[in-house]
């Protein structure tokens, strides 16, 4: 009875000092009447929505730093980042759907925050509604696309952004292709970094890295906010209510919130996350029916499908996982390497005496995602140690193969072509299991924090 007693003395006086500490912030917290006089609204649901942007903000940035991290030019007060943040009702599941910028939208009624002018409903990129009428208007556009009910907004700029990786000291991201864009001016070689504030905004505006744009930009983002949440509940923040509060100070001093975000909301999110892990946390993007839809006035726009995006919707108005619960995989988690196994074709032979053993590697091969014939044949000789042959051209297939067969020698072969050759030596004894570690990831797809994040060291 004694020890029940003093842990509930324990818990209470750290919900004390908890609220103590947090309870100045909220005067630190630029706020925004984003929900004033919005009518004929969705009905709300279970869990927490959080509309998420991020905004400009360049002018709030010193000169050096601009500089530093290619932010030249003047200010453009839009949005460039959109997403649906759904806290489930357990607090043990965050969601996160992005919506491109793009995308093809319809507002509703509205004045205009610039010129006064009201203007009836119209088509428009999703980001133009900011520009338009603010938070109030991306607010009903959202709701009108999604009929989600929008509890929260939060608005994030650069400088915060920059400031909240900063305080949690970094962000650990990987990649196992070279990352160059010289707009950004992000520059990662391949391997494991940790990212300060300045390079982690560099990571996630690139847009200049492949042709798929705002798409692969939108995942960088969904992997980095896995990271941070990974980097949060695994550095013991939440657990400290003074770093907590030197983190939320960093983080509130330069967003801005609605009216309703204050201390208890911060606390509530604070104590659910407690138990988070980057696997309570899934992410995608809004599925897309059609790409570089034309529309009058507007331009180039990306249409949502309109059967699987309420399959996404319905599901944060249900406070349901975006994709059913599978079956966690055994024994050690697939290597990650740089294409992915389906694109590869394999040619398997069998570099010794052993009888079936090209048949075993190909069968291996195959289970692993390999685009192996299927026809296995004897080599011209035997080799101990098991052998991939491939053309220069080919090398990351080439890397991608051999991490499959731990041991095995590269060979480089001008001329062979496409298709990769194995040579099982008498060394060989199994085939690892790898995924692409940026696997082509369609709008729509859903992933878990812990599928994106960088492995321990």
């Amino acid at each position: 009875m004694r020890a029940v007693t003093a842990l509930s003395v324990v818990v209470l006086a750290s919900a004390g000092i908890g609220h103590a500490v947090l309870s100045g912030l909220d005067a630190d917290i630029a706020r925004v009447d984003a929900f004033k006089d919005m009518k004929n609204r969705p009905r709300g649901g279970n869990g927490m929505n959080v509309l998420l942007v991020g905004t400009d903000g360049r002018d709030r940035i010193g000169a050096e730093e601009r500089r530093k991290y290619r932010l030249g030019g003047a200010p453009c007060h839009c949005t460039d980042t959109i997403m649906i943040v759904h806290i489930s009702e357990d607090r043990e599941r965050a969601s996160v759907v992005s919506l491109p910028r793009d995308s093809y939208a319809v507002t509703p009624d509205h004045t205009d925050r610039t010129t006064g002018e009201h203007h009836r409903a119209h088509p428009v990129k999703l980001n133009a509604a900011y520009a338009e009428g603010g938070p109030q208007l991306t607010i009903s556009t959202v709701e009108n696309m999604t009929h989600v009910k929008i509890d929260h907004y939060l608005e994030v700029d650069f400088t915060s952004f920059m400031k909240t990786v900063d305080v949690l000291g970094g962000v650990r991201i990987c990649t196992v292709q070279p990352l160059k864009d010289r707009y950004t001016g992000l520059d990662l070689p391949a391997g494991t970094h940790e990212l300060t504030g300045g390079q982690a905004l560099q990571y996630v505006r690139a847009r200049h890295l492949d042709g798929a744009s705002d798409l692969s930009r939108m995942k960088r983002q969904q992997r980095f906010l896995a990271a941070l949440i990974d980097r949060a509940t695994s550095s013991g923040l939440l657990l400290n209510p003074l770093k907590f509060r030197d983190v939320t100070r960093a983080v509130l001093g330069s967003v801005r919130a609605d009216k309703g975000f204050g201390t208890d909301e911060l606390l509530a999110l604070g104590r659910a996350m407690r138990s988070f892990s980057p696997s309570s946390s899934e992410f995608t993007t809004v599925p897309i029916g059609q790409m570089g839809y034309a529309v009058e006035g507007v331009g180039s726009t990306l249409k949502w499908d309109p059967a699987r995006s309420e399959r996404i919707f319905g599901a944060l108005r249900e406070d349901r996982p975006l994709a059913p619960p599978g079956r966690r995989p055994e024994g050690p988690a697939p290597v990650p390497v740089p294409v992915d196994p389906k694109r590869i074709r394999v040619q398997v032979e069998n570099g010794t005496h052993t009888a079936g053993l090209g048949r075993r590697v190909d069968d291996a091969l195959a289970a692993t995602g390999f685009l192996t014939t299927r026809a296995p044949v004897n080599a011209d000789r035997t080799v101990a140690r098991t052998v991939v042959a491939f053309d220069p051209r080919w090398d990351n297939s080439a890397k991608s193969l051999a991490a499959a067969l731990p041991g095995s020698r590269l060979r480089p072969v001008k001329g062979q072509g496409a298709t990769l050759k194995v040579i099982a030596g008498a060394d060989f004894e199994q085939v690892a299991k790898v995924r692409a570690a940026d696997p082509p990831q369609d709008s729509g797809t859903v992933v878990r924090g812990d599928e994106v994040v960088c492995g321990k060291p």
